[in-house]
């Protein structure tokens, strides 16, 4: 848990006392700046401030300690000697010491707990209440006594072993719990190699089991594939053991099937050491620059603390990742430090077998009727029925398999653990390799930070019913929840923007751990001072490894006082800050306020007619910054072919009424806004029922005005075990999900405005239609919008099997719906198959820049 000391002789004008004047410095001050922080003295034990030396008398002992003290080890020249020799005269302040130096540990601890916490939660009365935890190089036993915070130790354990080696630190220890009268806890100094459960527990097989009246051979031991540990910890001691490949794998045999490991510990990394691969749980802030590598593992080395990436490498090979998060510790010279979670390397249940975890989940991808969900009446039925389904869609489709299957079969025949997303406690996250160009294109930003659909209108067309399997676009998630909402079978929620599905993921871990205050605060006002806190305890077991990372690094979106908090992220920030900055300059806040504190739509015009159009409209607005292709897709994300239909529809009015004077872009953007802002201030009172354009206007949304899915009656519906047991959540192109989604079981597509994307000189829009066809059932329906009145695409839907139908267009003064951002609706329903698919019908030997291979499936 700390540092152990090198063979440093005073004195000496050398590089290591250099670096020791300038350790013993950065902690001097930091620790006389926490020793004026009045939280910390409130929270020390009056009951043992005596037993510990003042924090300045502890600064100093742990400098020369640390820097200036000869540590020769022991006569036997044992590890345990060269512990004693650095730890024995500074035990007393160990902790006092490293508050600020060992950053992190109350987060390891944290996230431990809450993975705890939901185990029993979900196994209920089934909970077992006989828990053990083993904290190895626990030294003080500061961890376990902090974890305090997190559960009622001596109630939600029933044993908790101290395991370390030196004796100094443990005499430490036993004081400490002494003071606290924890019986259940136990110090065994002892070198972690040789410690055995199976030593102290009744019950736990082994060759050291109490009852054995003769013990069997050395040689003949042979310890257990896993032991009975519900948790082990390693607190920056990883670090510190020469010989750690042992000490890792022997706590495999320490740790249970379903057990925890949770470690935190100092580190120094290239990317070019992990780049390509897939288990990692994410690399978010991983990569340490040269100059602080280097830096930072001669220092540390000076001390015998090693920062090489083979301790933690090694640590995820053993076993499987299930959240990490690379951290720096700022109050010391950002130092680089990580948190991990990991499991058994095999997905050990008391259910199920890894094989046939990993089919469900393909599965559950793909929609195959392999394997059938939980609720079949009895296990007979379900493999008479499995049976049956298998001989059927044998002889109708080749095999489909999903990104996610490809890749656990490939670390498998490898001996590599799974990628993370095999050991999350949901499977609503599907398997993507974060670390293709089309996934980094986005640079870890999202453009939506709400989505541009009206649901109420998307409910009215669809009408979803219990047995409808849904495809649609994630964009921010609020059309997902949507449909969520009225309990389809299945949604498959797409999208190739990784941090969109993270903003998804936040919006359904949240439904499922927090109370609706706390959801409100998140989503519907974009802010909470409490966030880190939240989503550490309570919203990390819910999400995926990569979900966390994004959350943790992003947390001051939400925390930051002095920021415009959520819907202030993401590319359509621009948007609304523009909207701020006309708003301003022509001197129109006043006028905002007066809209939204408007009681009719009398008035609500009125203003919008006399003080805010003539700003927000004006041809300088238009021409300098809206007009502007980077601003149309950076702001709005309009792309290029999309932006090409506007002028088209634009250059066909203008030759109607004659008027090409007026047929440049800037004027058909400028028309094109008229007729998307004008009717909804004429038709939509924007306080009270409007929230796509509220939030726009005033930075959140309102308990009176807000997407359906931030209401009470929303959260009572969602926040029900299991209310997203059908929901999966692709990170990849349309294209590539459908082709691995088995035919025929799609009943409703939601593309939006993609089709608006694709270029018309190109076959790529044809190709996504005729695998729509194979992924949706007979009379399976997509509906999209366009900024086109007559889409170009149409004729291709029908020309491939379907029939085109527009159920909404943007007229003259007339709303669409209430965002009113396309020209108009379509739904395209299934009528034929199409006939098997061909090299040349598929476009084969093109480039189709998606980096990865596509699956062509056929199901008469």
């Amino acid at each position: 848990m700390a540092f152990l000391g090198g063979n440093i002789l005073p004195p000496g004008f050398d590089i290591h006392t250099i670096f020791a004047g300038i350790t013993g410095g950065l902690l001097f001050i930091a620790g006389l700046l926490q020793l004026s922080n009045k939280k910390y003295s409130q929270k020390r034990d009056r009951n043992h401030q005596h037993d510990e030396p003042g924090l300045i008398r502890a600064l100093f002992l742990f400098c020369y300690t640390c820097f200036f003290k000869p540590h020769s080890g022991s006569s036997k020249a044992s590890q345990q000697g060269a512990l004693e020799s650095f730890y024995a005269s500074q035990a007393a302040v160990y902790d006092v010491t490293r508050k600020i130096l060992l950053k992190g540990r109350e987060d390891m601890l944290a996230l431990a707990a809450a993975q705890l916490l939901h185990k029993a939660e979900k196994e209920g009365r089934n909970a077992k209440n006989k828990r053990i935890w083993v904290d190895v190089g626990g030294g003080t036993g500061w961890n376990i006594e902090a974890m305090a915070q997190f559960v009622n130790v001596p109630e939600f354990f029933s044993a908790v072993y101290l395991v370390d080696l030196s004796p100094s630190l443990c005499a430490v220890a036993e004081k400490r719990f002494s003071r606290l009268g924890w019986t259940n806890v136990k110090i065994i100094c002892q070198d972690a190699r040789k410690f055995r459960l199976e030593d102290y527990e009744n019950g736990l097989s082994g060759p050291g089991s109490p009852g054995l009246s003769t013990p069997p051979s050395y040689f003949s031991q042979k310890r257990p594939e896993h032991g009975g540990a519900d948790l082990i910890t390693m607190s920056y001691s990883l670090s510190m053991i020469p010989d750690y490949y042992s000490v890792i794998d022997s706590l495999t045999s320490l740790l249970s099937p379903d057990g925890l490991m949770g470690v935190v510990d100092f580190y120094a990394q290239s990317k070019v050491d992990f780049t390509y691969r897939n288990w990692t749980g994410g690399l978010i802030g991983r990569h340490v620059n040269y100059l602080s590598r280097t830096f930072w593992r001669a220092w540390f080395d000076l001390d015998r603390v090693a920062l090489e990436p083979a301790r933690r490498d090694y640590l995820e090979y053993r076993f499987g990742t299930v959240l990490t998060a690379n951290l720096r510790n700022n109050a010391l010279g950002a130092i680089p430090f990580y948190i991990w979670l990991g499991c058994h390397k095999k997905p050990f249940s008391s259910s199920s077998l890894p094989h046939e975890i990993i089919e469900r989940i393909d599965a559950l991808a793909t929609e195959s009727p392999y394997l059938l969900p939980s609720d079949s009446n009895t296990k007979k039925q379900q493999n008479i029925i499995t049976a049956k389904l298998t001989r059927a869609i044998e002889r109708t489709a080749p095999e489909i398999r999903s990104k996610a299957f490809d890749a656990a079969v490939q670390n498998l025949s490898a001996n590599l653990p799974l990628p993370s997303f095999f050991y999350q406690n949901h499977h609503w996250r599907i398997y993507y390799d974060d670390q293709l160009q089309k996934h980094t294109q986005f640079n870890d930003e999202y453009i939506y930070a709400f989505t541009w659909e009206d649901s109420r209108v998307d409910r009215d067309i669809l009408k979803l019913g219990r047995d409808d399997v849904v495809l649609a676009i994630t964009s921010a998630g609020d059309n997902i929840l949507s449909y969520a909402m009225q309990s389809p079978a299945r949604i498959h929620a797409i999208d190739l923007n990784p941090t969109q599905n993270h903003l998804l993921e936040l919006k359904v871990a949240s439904f499922t751990a927090l109370p609706y205050p706390d959801f409100w605060k998140i989503f519907g006002e974009g802010k909470h001072e409490d966030f880190r806190n939240l989503l550490i305890t309570k919203l990390s077991p819910h999400l995926s490894s990569r979900a966390f990372q994004y959350w943790l690094d992003n947390s001051s979106i939400f925390t930051n006082v002095k920021g415009r908090g959520l819907y202030d992220t993401g590319g359509s920030k621009y948007a609304i800050r523009v909207f701020r900055w006309v708003s301003y300059l022509f001197g129109c806040r006043t006028a905002v306020k007066e809209i939204l504190a408007s009681k009719t739509l009398i008035e609500q015009r009125e203003i919008w007619k006399s003080k805010i159009r003539p700003a927000l409209l004006s041809p300088l607005v238009s021409n300098l910054i809206v007009s502007t292709e980077a601003f149309l897709w950076k702001a709005l994300g309009v792309p290029k072919n999309q932006l090409a239909m506007i002028e088209a529809d634009h250059q066909q009015s203008q030759a109607v009424t004659e008027n090409l004077a007026k047929n440049t872009r800037a004027h058909a953007i400028w028309h094109y806004m008229v007729n998307t802002l004008d009717p909804v201030v004429e038709k939509t009172h924007i306080a009270t029922d409007n929230p796509y354009y509220l939030v726009c206007v005033t930075g959140e949304f309102s308990k009176r005005c807000h997407p359906d899915y931030l209401s009470r009656v929303a959260h009572t519906k969602l926040s029900q075990p299991g209310a997203f047991d059908g929901l999966r959540i692709h990170t990849d192109e349309i294209d590539e999900v459908i082709a691995r989604i088995m035919p025929g079981t799609l009943t409703v597509a939601i593309v939006m405005d993609s089709m608006d994307w694709f270029d018309p000189d190109s076959t790529a829009a044809g190709r996504q239609i005729r695998k729509l066809n194979r992924a949706l059932k007979m009379g399976g329906r997509v509906l999209l919008r366009s900024s086109a009145l007559e889409p170009w695409y149409i004729k291709e839907f029908e020309g491939n099997g379907f029939r085109g139908m527009r159920v909404g267009n943007r007229k003259v003064g007339e709303c669409i719906d209430r965002v009113n951002m396309y020209a108009s609706c379509w739904v395209c329903t299934k009528r034929e198959n199409l006939p098997p698919p061909t090299p040349e019908t598929e476009g084969e030997g093109e480039n189709r820049g998606t980096g990865t291979g596509e699956v062509d499936v056929w199901s008469l």
